[in-house]
């Protein structure tokens, strides 16, 4: 890991939640004083060697946490994140994805912050056959989560032009993990674990031949903290550069359980088209980055850590009939 990150200061907004609680286990890890911004609408913190802020990134306390806290460096994770909640409600999606981040980008400015990483998606990318799309494709997202992802990438790089402000833009494909939600609107992974767990009959949408590039969320959080340092105004993807069919993320998944359950089709998502894999050799160039977990070992600890959850606090049944105990952060 980078040898500067020892006794930097970092703020990571969004800290309390599925990404954040892990990139501040890991900057904690390597002596970095971090602050933590969350509204904690999705997420909750019990990391007691971080400061935490209760805070909107769009409201003006922010301006205070600047002050009091005096980042060196800014990790920006906090967003709304879905491709179907940005259909439902694109003003709330771009509220707080291009409103916010233009709100922490003002306050890095005011207040001297040396560098800022910030998390896109691979949802910014125009849908594609090729097999693989590295950072050179079409950007044209076909949601407005991709959209508002996008427009807040600009907004990075103006604000950079404008005030000499380091950046590097990290691009997540499916990241998936421990401590992901557990709720109707959770990613694949976590519903497809929840669901097999709990004896409940998964559900593919379309013929489970689509595929996906799935990422461990230790492996994004590695990649935050070396973007802290490494790299200069530049954008990567932070994916496995594998693609994984549904059918066949769902065979990983119930052997990483040892539970075999049948499942179900649905009607196809036309929101999420992606049949690719996105291409990560910029990363491993930029930022000396590269996954550590394939999918079979990101899975079994995933499943290990799901059934601890089970085993130490249980899980009550939500109308949807998932199992929907929020996660905790910083376990």
């Amino acid at each position: 890991m980078t040898e500067g990150l020892r006794e930097s200061r970092v703020l990571v907004t969004g800290g309390a939640g599925f990404i954040g609680s892990h990139t501040v286990d890991l900057l904690i890890r390597q002596g970095c004083r971090v602050t933590i911004v969350d509204d904690l609408s999705a997420g909750r913190t019990t990391n007691q060697s971080a400061a935490s802020y209760a805070v909107d990134i769009c409201s003006r306390e922010m301006t205070a946490v600047f002050g009091a806290e005096k980042p060196d460096r800014v990790i920006h994770l906090a967003a709304r994140i879905g491709v179907r909640e940005s259909q439902a409600d694109p003003m709330k999606d771009a509220a707080t994805n291009v409103l916010g981040t233009i709100n922490v980008l003002q306050n890095c400015v005011r207040f001297g912050v040396q560098k800022v990483v910030a998390a896109s998606s691979v949802a910014v990318y125009m849908p594609s056959q090729v097999p693989v799309i590295d950072e050179s494709q079409t950007l044209q997202p076909s949601s407005f989560y991709g959209l508002s992802k996008l427009t807040s990438e600009q907004y990075v790089k103006l604000f950079a032009l404008r005030n000499r402000l380091n950046y590097m833009i990290l691009r997540y494909s499916n990241v998936y993990g421990p401590r992901q939600e557990l709720s109707p609107n959770a990613g694949v992974v976590s519903r497809f674990l929840v669901d097999s767990l709990s004896g409940h009959s998964p559900k593919i949408h379309g013929s489970g031949r689509q595929t996906r590039d799935f990422v461990f969320v230790g492996d994004v959080a590695r990649a935050n903290a070396l973007a802290l340092f490494a790299g200069n105004n530049q954008t990567v993807n932070v994916s496995s550069g594998k693609s994984t069919s549904v059918e066949d993320l769902l065979k990983a998944v119930q052997e990483a359980l040892g539970e075999v359950v049948s499942f179900s089709y649905l009607p196809d998502e036309a929101e999420e088209p992606w049949n690719c894999a996105f291409g990560n050799s910029l990363a491993g160039s930029v930022l000396n980055w590269h996954p550590e977990f394939d999918l079979r070992r990101g899975l079994f600890a995933t499943a290990s850590h799901l059934k601890r959850e089970v085993q130490n606090h249980g899980y009550r049944e939500s109308p949807q009939g998932y199992l929907g105990k929020p996660y905790h952060p910083g376990r």
